[in-house]
């Protein structure tokens, strides 16, 4: 084991070259995630606003997303065919998509493209195709997705426990919107969220490739000089409801499709997070050979598949599941779930699973650093979290060193993700 982490670190010195700096504009001090890369003459691009996701929505569910799409609908002097002819033309990929916590513009083409590539991009930031045209276009195609997840058995029973666990918070809601807070929505709306959330103030730009940082900087004032410049954001932080409840929704389906999830005490800028990595990775992250799959399908056959994870967020962070089954089995799919979790909290794992566990997180990671969109991920989300770049190596070297006793003391004092809400979709009268 210590000759497999003393490999990885070699590894990973080798890759990990990404670096933080800033550029100023207009007073504002703009943080800079750059790594360079000659190996091809390619450049990728991301221009990320912090506080300016989904959460973000307010009353009109599906607001930042639906901002996003319009912003792929071109500039009002080019209008959107025009527009992606040229980017077309060019090889330049140019998206736009909005997270939950954050609203992200995206460039990828040839090095040779770079300067038209951010030309671009500064005529889509200054002048968005903000039409009525555009807008009922959108709201159309948006309508017409949404009608398509009527049946989408899955995505019902997901949403539905998001709404459970999160309610009367911004995370629970659909972050794609529903019928009614789309046919709501106006052009003006669009508008007041652009102007509101997408600022100088929270920019955050990652940078990679076949660049220099000099050129990224001087880049970068053209792009954003100018910008408009709002306050800060603190991003807030939103438990998971105290007295969420079971809910079932009948449907026609032959299957019966489970979700839950539960409270988890553990933020993204703790200190036991890699501890939390392998407690997630036994319990039910890690497919055959983890505790849920090996109970649920291998011992007894009632699911294809099971799984559970722990998701740490900046504005939430909560415990979660999915399996599918027949009608019939319903009551015992969830009734071995409740078992096998309350199980691994009281029990915790065996010396064998620790060390199954620490081979393949430990062996996999140069898997996970192997492309320059992986590690600028990587590296941003360190920054992001407010971590120093390289936390990620640091966290393979505890993990290296984890005891069984740490480990089952951390899953121990756990025992929120014991108090589980179910959200499912089944048809009771094929059982």
């Amino acid at each position: 084991m210590k000759k497999l982490i003393f490999m990885l670190m070699l590894i990973q010195g080798v890759l990990v070259s990404s670096v933080i700096d800033k550029v100023k504009i207009d007073g504002i001090e703009v943080p800079i995630i750059y790594e360079k890369n000659s190996h091809l003459p390619l450049f990728s691009f991301q221009l990320v606003v912090k506080s300016a996701g989904s959460i973000y929505d307010g009353e009109l569910a599906g607001l930042a997303k639906f901002s996003a799409n319009m912003l792929g609908e071109g500039t009002k002097q080019k209008g959107s065919i025009k527009f992606a002819q040229e980017l077309e033309f060019h090889a330049i990929n140019l998206s736009v998509h909005s997270g939950t916590e954050t609203f992200v513009f995206e460039i990828s083409a040839l090095k040779e493209q770079y300067d038209f590539a951010l030309q671009m991009l500064k005529e889509l930031l200054n002048d968005p195709n903000f039409t009525e045209q555009s807008f009922e276009k959108i709201k159309q195609v948006t309508l017409g997705s949404l009608s398509s997840k009527q049946s989408d058995f899955d995505y019902i029973a997901n949403l539905n426990l998001k709404k459970e666990i999160f309610k009367g918070t911004p995370i629970g809601h659909a972050f794609s919107g529903e019928v009614q807070s789309i046919e709501k929505l106006k052009l003006q709306d669009i508008e007041d969220f652009y102007k509101n959330y997408v600022d100088l103030s929270n920019m955050i730009v990652v940078v990679g490739g076949d660049v220099a940082l000099d050129e990224v900087k001087s880049s970068l004032i053209t792009l954003l000089s100018g910008f408009r410049k709002n306050q800060e954001r603190n991003l807030p932080y939103f438990e998971v409801a105290k007295d969420a409840q079971d809910v079932e929704v009948e449907k026609p389906s032959e299957q019966a499709y489970i979700y839950f999830g539960a409270p988890y005490n553990v933020k993204a800028e703790d200190k036991d997070t890699y501890k939390s990595k392998v407690a997630g990775f036994i319990l039910g992250e890690s497919g055959f050979g983890s505790r849920l799959m090996e109970e649920i399908r291998v011992k007894r056959g009632l699911a294809y598949s099971a799984y559970s994870r722990m998701n740490i967020n900046k504005s939430n962070s909560y415990f979660s599941g999915y399996l599918q089954t027949k009608n019939e089995n319903l009551e015992d799919a969830k009734k071995i779930v409740k078992e096998e979790i309350e199980r691994f909290v009281n029990f915790g794992v065996t010396k064998e699973e620790l060390e199954q566990a620490k081979k393949f997180l430990l062996g996999s990671e140069p898997l996970r650093n192997e492309t320059l969109s992986q590690r600028l991920s990587r590296a941003f989300s360190e920054y992001y979290r407010g971590y120093e770049l390289g936390f990620s190596k640091k966290q393979l070297e505890l993990i290296e060193s984890l005891s069984l006793e740490e480990l089952n003391a951390f899953i121990n004092a756990h025992k929120e993700i014991t108090n589980l809400t179910f959200s499912v979709v089944t048809n009771r009268s094929e059982k």
